[in-house]
């Protein structure tokens, strides 16, 4: 498995930029996708964005298209989530995932290991 953890979360105001960091142990790139997912406070986990750089392929939530950018740097073996634009609704607890997926999934049970979260809290 994968060791993830994330860093960077914090307490915003809407319209602020924030970016989210996630260090992963060993080499996860060329051959994990790696995702975020977050989970507010009574809700259900959902997916946030994904990337499989191996086949040069993103996704994200239509809640965070255009408003969220997942990206690498392969020298510090870490993963970003640069958020621009935030809103009340981002507040949540943000997690980074590794899965051993052929495509790209947005389902949470296609990532076999997890961060510990990092919160994201957004005030109007």
């Amino acid at each position: 498995q994968v060791q993830l953890v994330e860093s960077g979360g914090g307490l915003v105001q809407a319209g602020d930029s924030l970016r989210l960091s996630c260090a992963a142990s060993g080499r996860t790139f060329s051959t994990y996708t790696m995702g975020w997912f977050r989970q507010a406070a009574g809700k259900e986990l959902e997916f946030v964005a994904a990337a499989r750089w191996s086949s040069g392929t993103t996704r994200y939530a239509d809640s965070v298209k255009g408003r969220f950018t997942i990206s690498r740097d392969n020298a510090k073996n870490t993963v970003y989530l640069q958020m621009s634009s935030l809103k009340p609704e981002d507040t949540a607890v943000y997690f980074c995932a590794a899965g051993r997926t052929a495509l790209i999934s947005t389902w949470s049970n296609s990532y076999d290991s997890w961060g510990q979260g990092t919160q994201v809290t957004v005030s109007s």
